[in-house]
């Protein structure tokens, strides 16, 4: 569906169009957060595909390891906040296989992981005219499959079979010459384009290459401003992209067992932090997972000038390293994108209003119901049903919904025109306390 902003009334396109402007001062229930999005070079998994991870589930069988290998290190990362993680494996690489008399064993996927395979055939101890036909990887046995001949086989999650005949025992072959491959810029536009058609709050680029953070602030750019799909791109050390979509991580944190992470790997944990929190939450002085310090550390004058910069800045404090403050790229101000708009919570509740109407009108408007004054007057309420409901969990104040939201037919009969006036809530970041001793 059509969607991003508008000039004027005149789009082709049915579609919802939305302006979020910093003038004074999201429809339906109010939308869930918490998918991310990222692109890995990995050793296991579908290659050039967008993966759906769910924090909890076993990921052996999705990319070749257990969470807590260090292998996974960004998943585990990103899995610390967040509830789904839209995975994309850039490279492909090298099957790894082996042969075994007139039996044919590959691996399922391309990478190094495949190496780490191995069979073992046998005479079935109840009936020696079967086989087991054993798959193991790092010596733990995942499938035993017990058959005649090679006909029998049926791949598994690691393996696949192909040959004809009879099976030959072994007490255990590895399959070999797996290999990762290299990565290019244009698999970064192939995950690009695979990804853009998923639904996802945020999007993490782990890597130090300024070109491709440029690339990426664009189509961050176009996603927020032409297709109405109001992502937050989180890169580290790119505060020049000065737009309120992107987030720029200036350091790295020290994890409790040792692992010390950059800024480019910090990147996951604050894709998944700013895609689970609320509408009504701040990352302002939140604590990073299990971390226990900011890595490097920096002195005042140096975050002040961090934090005027646009940059998110992690600190060390009591053994923790926190967010010193939840702001994004923005450092240009102007009338209609005020210093407001540099914060993540406002931010969030802007983002949740575009989605939300979007969500609501594209089900039960479009198309659906005709442009007459009873049926703007239902989307009406409509709106300051949901509205009212954001003020509750105060995202917004001070809507007034007699004065601050007007639902008129627009310049075509097929058009409507809503204008609405709000004030996002900001979090209180900044306590003077004033003590006069007598």
């Amino acid at each position: 569906m059509a969607g991003g902003n508008f000039t004027a009334l005149n789009k082709v396109r049915p579609g919802v169009y939305v302006n979020v402007e910093g003038k004074s001062k999201t429809i339906g229930a109010i939308g869930e957060r918490g998918t991310m999005t990222m692109p890995l070079v990995l050793s296991w998994g579908e290659p050039k595909k967008v993966i759906e991870v769910i924090t909890g589930e076993d990921t052996l069988e999705k990319l070749g390891y257990s969470i807590n290998e260090p292998q996974l290190l960004l998943i585990r990362e990103a899995q610390k906040r967040v509830n789904k993680i839209l995975l994309y494996r850039l490279n492909s690489g090298v099957k790894a296989a082996t042969t075994i008399g007139n039996l044919t064993v590959s691996a399922r996927w391309e990478g190094v992981r495949g190496n780490d395979i191995k069979m073992v055939i046998s005479k079935n101890i109840d009936n020696d005219t079967l086989f087991d036909v054993e798959t193991l990887l790092d010596g733990i046995s995942v499938e035993v499959q017990t058959v005649a001949d090679i006909a029998g086989l049926t791949d598994n999650n690691l393996v696949t079979f192909s040959g004809t005949g009879a099976l030959t025992e072994t007490a255990g072959t590895a399959l070999i010459g797996g290999t990762d491959g290299t990565v290019t810029n244009q698999d970064y536009l192939d995950y690009l384009a695979a990804v853009e058609i998923n639904d996802f709050n945020t999007m993490a680029l782990p890597i130090t290459d300024t070109i491709l953070k440029s690339i990426f602030v664009s189509f961050c750019k176009r996603m927020r401003d032409d297709e109405g799909k109001k992502i937050q791109l989180i890169l580290e050390n790119y505060p020049i992209a000065d737009y309120e979509g992107v987030i720029s991580v200036k350091n790295g944190v020290m994890l409790s067992d040792g692992t010390s992470l950059t800024a480019a790997q910090c990147t996951a944990w604050v894709a998944s932090a700013t895609a689970a929190a609320q509408i009504n939450e701040s990352l302002t002085y939140k604590a990073y997972d299990e971390a226990i310090d900011a890595v490097p550390r920096y002195t005042n004058s140096q975050i002040i000038n961090s934090l005027k910069a646009g940059e998110f800045v992690f600190t060390a404090n009591h053994n923790k390293a926190i967010v010193e403050q939840d702001i994004n790229t923005l450092t240009t101000f102007t009338l209609t994108k005020g210093s407001a708009f540099s914060k993540n919570r406002v931010v969030r509740v802007l983002d949740e209003i575009n989605n939300d109407f979007v969500d609501l009108f594209s089900s039960f408007y479009l198309g659906k119901v005709s442009n007459n004054a009873e049926s703007r007057n239902l989307l009406k309420n409509e709106c300051i049903n949901y509205l009212e409901a954001l003020q509750k969990k105060e995202a917004i104040k001070d809507f007034d919904s007699k004065t601050d939201i007007s639902v008129q037919e627009g310049t075509s009969g097929d058009s409507v025109l809503i204008e609405t006036y709000l004030t996002p809530v900001d979090a209180i970041e900044k306590i003077y306390v004033k003590v006069e001793v007598n």
